[in-house]
C-alpha cells in the first residue's frame, strides 16, 4: 500500500499505460481520478478498479483546453480534498515531416502532448503546495527524450518538450516539496502503437531493441509507481527510460 491515502490524477487513464497505471495505484491504496477524452475507456478503467475492490472516479477531459482542466481539478477536489500525484500520460501521435505535416496537425500534437502537460500541472501545482508537496510524473518518450525518428516530427517535438517541462518544473518546485519526474517508455504494446503500426511492423521493430519485444503496459506503471511514491523520495528532474535497452544501443 505504498500510496495509501494518496489521491492520484492520471490523465489518458483510460488505455494503455494510463489504465495500467490507474489499476496499480488503486491497489496501491490511491484513490484515483481517472481523467480521459474517451468517456467509454475511461469508465472501463474506473469499473475495473472499483470491481476489484479500490476507489475511483472517471472525469472528461481534453487537456488542451484549460477550461476542462480546471474542471477536472475542480472535480477532484470535491470528491477527495486534495491532490497528492499528477500523472500526466495522455498523448496523441502523428505521422509526418516538416513538409507534409499540416499546421493544424503540428498544433493538435504540441496542444495534447506539451502543452497539456504544462496546463495539468499548472492548475495542479497550487493544491500540491497547499498540501505540502507532491510527485508529478510525466511521459515523455524514447524518441523525442533521448533521440528523434524520422516521419514523425510533432511528436518528437513535443515529447523532446515534455522532457525540458519536467526538469524546468522540477527545479522550480523543489522548494516547495513537489518532485516533477519523467518516464521515457520505448515502444510499448498500447492501442496507440497498435493504431500506428501492423502487428507486422511491430514484431520487425521490437525485433531490433536489444530485449527483442516490446514494453507491457504494466512495465511501465511499475516505473511510475517508484517516480510517484515516497520510495523516489530524493528523485526530482529525472527522466527515467523504460525501454528494453533501446537508447543504450542508439
Amino acid at each position: 500500500m505504498r500510496l495509501k491515502d494518496k489521491v492520484a490524477i492520471i490523465t489518458g487513464g483510460g488505455s494503455g499505460i494510463g489504465r495500467a497505471s490507474a489499476e496499480l495505484f488503486a491497489r496501491e491504496g490511491a484513490k484515483v481520478v481517472v481523467a480521459d477524452f474517451n468517456e467509454k475507456a475511461g469508465q472501463e478503467t474506473v469499473t475495473a478498479i472499483r470491481q476489484a475492490g479500490g476507489e475511483a472516479i472517471f472525469v472528461q477531459v481534453d487537456v488542451s483546453d484549460s477550461v476542462q482542466v480546471q474542471r477536472l481539478v475542480d472535480t477532484t477536489l470535491r470528491a477527495y480534498g486534495g491532490i497528492d500525484i499528477l500523472v500526466n500520460n495522455a498523448g496523441i501521435l502523428l505521422f509526418g515531416t516538416a513538409l507534409d505535416t499540416s499546421q493544424q496537425d503540428w498544433e493538435r500534437v504540441i496542444a495534447v502532448n506539451l502543452t497539456g502537460t504544462f496546463l495539468v500541472s499548472k492548475a495542479v501545482l497550487p493544491y500540491m503546495i497547499a498540501r505540502g508537496g507532491g510527485s508529478i510524473v510525466n511521459l515523455t518518450s524514447s524518441t523525442g527524450a533521448h533521440d528523434a525518428a524520422a516521419n514523425t516530427v510533432a511528436y518528437v517535438t513535443s515529447k523532446g518538450g515534455v522532457a525540458l517541462l519536467t526538469r524546468a518544473m522540477a527545479i522550480d518546485h523543489a522548494k516547495h516539496n513537489v518532485r516533477v519526474n519523467a518516464v521515457a517508455p520505448g515502444p510499448t504494446d498500447t492501442p496507440m502503437l497498435r493504431d500506428a503500426m501492423s502487428p507486422e511492423q511491430l514484431s520487425a521493430f521490437a525485433a531490433t531493441f536489444p530485449m527483442g519485444r516490446l514494453g507491457r503496459p504494466e512495465e511501465l506503471a511499475r516505473a511510475i509507481l517508484f517516480l510517484a511514491s515516497d520510495e523516489a523520495s530524493f528523485i526530482t528532474g529525472a527522466i527515467l527510460a523504460v525501454d528494453g535497452g533501446q537508447t543504450a544501443q542508439v
